[in-house]
């Protein structure tokens, strides 16, 4: 999927559609390549004008984040890397603790917040706040901050924010989901923890093949918060532009 200027999709010459989040007239342009489709093999007339398009018409470099997924068992991703000049790049990890935190309380039973729990939106809200280090107490001498923590809440002694940053496969967040569930085979250390995954802010599309309106926003995430009782929620979330992920 390309996201192109006026421009550049004028000197490209393949069909597209006019972007969701244009002006009154059409300044960007989205083409779709779908390398899995018949047309698109050696020989056939699409796949000679595809590659004509990109190579002859209009020439451009581009930057590409790959991963393998633990799957180039037969070495044929680094065989074809070994053919241009790459860097492989390393997830960074960063951790920070919380001391005695006013955390709101769960119920995994209560979504709609009936019986004295938070409900899953004013969560996420909180959680968010919390990551970005923000004062959850209202102080009168605080001039940055009016929040305060949702109700019921009560204080905890103790938290972990860790921060995973890169270009992370499904297969990894599947893996690290199941061994943050293993905290709950300890007594009493914690009734619930929550999983948060961010797409990339500049991504052309969102959810699925929705067209991602990151030049008006960037919002695109979902988040898991998973309880002792195997129960969980999920938040999925995009810019207010942009299509439902449902």
């Amino acid at each position: 999927i390309l996201s192109l200027d006026k421009d550049t999709y004028e000197q490209l010459g393949l069909e597209g559609k006019p972007s969701l989040y244009n002006h009154r007239k059409p300044m960007r342009y989205v083409v779709t390549v779908d390398l899995t489709d018949k047309s698109l093999v050696p020989g056939k007339k699409r796949y000679q004008q595809v590659l004509i398009s990109l190579k002859e018409r209009l020439q451009l470099t581009s930057d590409f984040l790959l991963t393998d997924c633990h799957s180039d068992q037969d070495g044929h991703l680094k065989a074809f890397l070994s053919q241009y000049t790459y860097e492989k790049c390393r997830p960074t990890l960063s951790t920070h603790s919380l001391r005695d935190l006013l955390c709101p309380s769960l119920q995994s039973s209560d979504p709609q917040g009936k019986s004295r729990s938070c409900t899953p939106e004013l969560f996420l809200e909180w959680l968010g706040a919390v990551n970005l280090n923000i004062s959850c107490e209202n102080s009168a001498t605080s001039f940055l901050s009016t929040y305060t923590c949702p109700e019921p809440c009560s204080s905890v002694s103790q938290a972990l924010i860790c921060t995973v940053t890169g270009f992370i496969p499904p297969e990894d967040l599947s893996a690290l989901l199941q061994e943050l569930r293993k905290y709950f085979d300890a007594p009493k250390f914690t009734f619930w923890v929550s999983l948060a995954v961010h797409g990339f802010v500049d991504s052309p599309v969102s959810w699925g093949t929705t067209e991602h309106g990151f030049l008006k926003g960037g919002e695109n995430f979902y988040n898991f918060v998973c309880f002792k009782n195997q129960d969980y929620w999920l938040h999925m979330a995009t810019g207010a532009h942009d299509g439902c992920p449902l």
